[in-house]
């Protein structure tokens, strides 16, 4: 028996572009949204740090004081329950975006994608088309392909630079920051930080590129999880496009036993991960919408319907009808918007005060010749707000007890300070040998500053 088997059906095709990746530039519906949503986040992102409030850099953590302003609330290490919510709060809200669109925030928020396009748009302007790049990189090196290469590696090193000094902004004072550098006064510790992301910039954007999205970012790995047949991902319509194959404008795909997809292998060049959309859906891929739009525009040349790669859920592919109401999307958004209210209760709630009551374990209290009993403390204050302010503390909980302690005291913004305090009272009246005290420490300028701290009170 015969059978007639072609040596090219023998060879099969990567689902991934082997070797280093050129990406074909691409404009589009989707591309559009990507160029504008990273020009927006770059903006903030350079621009945050240059806000002023009331005088000083609207968001700064400083790490050396162990204090993270943002506007009027200043956070310090005790706070750091916040930073807990925000994780949780982005990690459900991730969950939902996944659940519902994919892996939108990979092909359009993510910083590593703004970035490797940036950068990508960048050898584009610098070196040429795809196929110039192909070309000069397979070429001899020459006077042409060394300036091009340096032009391109400057304008990297200069973007990773000013990206570093950026996020080092959010850091050190933005002026301090800028200031010494023009001076060349830089300590050595700010030169390896920002060294250090500038090479990790350099690195990632402009060499890594999909290798950070594909083999370290593990998001990628566990996103399947949250896939359901509803979740709108980019997808390539088979039942259409195949038999996929090359033809003229003017010819019948159905007289020739086509379908829609011309197989320009446009869906390819254009994809920042090198994948092909047309093997199915594949872990590398962003949903960054590329091929939808190469893929369209080849439609329009040909007077196709659009669409044939699309954001479509597995139940639209199968001509049902996609759930927007379904249990795991609605559980995702409930819990994003239950951490979101906890969070949002604790900041309303939150006092600008921390008080510690600390107790002298050697000497709990002190009896003397006419029978005062006197037990010592330690307040730790911290002013929490961003203006200098004065404190009186009081004492309830403890009749007959008389405290000593002093008044008006002024304690600068962000500052700790510990007071030393006494209360004494007559052995005489102590019913028990425990009594429990709270300590009441007010602002005197701002009655709504006020914080009560509980102790005890120790006698024979």
């Amino acid at each position: 028996m015969k059978f007639d088997i072609k040596e090219e059906d023998l060879i099969i095709k990567p689902y991934k572009t082997s070797g280093p990746i050129y990406i074909r530039e691409q404009k589009g519906y989707f591309q559009r949204i990507r160029r504008y949503l990273s020009w927006f986040l770059i903006l903030i992102f350079v621009g945050l740090p240059w806000l002023n409030y009331q005088g000083q850099q609207a968001i700064l953590f400083d790490v050396a004081h162990q204090q993270f302003r943002i506007f009027s609330a200043t956070f310090l290490p005790q706070d750091f329950m916040l930073l807990a919510w925000l994780f949780m709060a982005g990690a459900f809200a991730l969950f939902f975006v996944t659940n519902w669109l994919g892996r939108v925030w990979c092909g359009f928020i993510c910083p590593q994608t703004v970035w490797m396009l940036m950068f990508t748009w960048v050898e584009h302007k610098v070196e040429g088309t795809r196929n110039q790049r192909i070309k000069m990189d397979k070429g001899d090196w020459d006077l042409s392909k060394i300036r091009k290469k340096l032009t391109k590696h400057s304008i990297w090193l200069f973007m990773s630079l000013f990206s570093a000094t950026s996020f080092m902004a959010y850091f050190v004072p933005v002026t301090t920051l800028y200031g010494d550098m023009l001076s060349l006064q830089w300590s050595g510790l700010i030169c390896f930080w920002v060294f250090l992301f500038t090479l990790c910039t350099y690195g990632n954007a402009g060499f890594l590129r999909e290798k950070m999205c594909t083999v370290a970012c593990p998001y990628s790995r566990f996103q399947s999880v949250m896939f359901d047949k509803d979740t709108l991902v980019v997808s390539y319509d088979a039942l259409r496009g195949e038999q996929r194959g090359r033809r003229k404008r003017k010819d019948n795909p159905s007289s020739l036993g086509l379908g829609d997809c011309v197989d320009c292998n446009l869906c390819v060049e254009v994809c920042p991960a090198g994948i092909d959309i047309r093997n199915g859906l594949q872990y590398e891929c962003i949903n960054c919408g590329l091929c939808v739009d190469a893929c369209d525009q080849t439609m329009d040349k040909f007077g196709y319907k659009k669409g044939l790669i699309s954001y479509k859920s597995e139940n639209q592919i199968a001509g049902k009808q996609t759930k927007l109401f379904r249990f795991k999307l609605i559980g995702y958004a409930m819990l994003t918007l239950v951490v979101i209210a906890t969070m949002a209760l604790w900041l309303v709630l939150r006092t600008p005060l921390e008080v510690s009551v600390i107790r002298d374990r050697n000497v709990l209290y002190r009896l003397d010749y006419r029978g005062i009993v006197e037990n010592p403390y330690t307040l730790s204050i911290i002013n929490k707000s961003q203006q200098t302010l004065h404190y009186n503390i009081g004492l309830n909980g403890f009749y007959g007890a008389n405290l000593v302690a002093p008044s008006n005291i002024k304690i600068a913004a962000g500052q700790m300070l510990l007071v030393p305090v006494t209360i004494s009272a007559d052995q005489y009246y102590l019913k028990h040998k425990v009594h429990k005290v709270t300590f009441i420490v007010s602002s005197v300028e701002d009655s709504t500053i006020q914080l009560d701290k509980t102790s005890y009170f120790y006698s024979e």
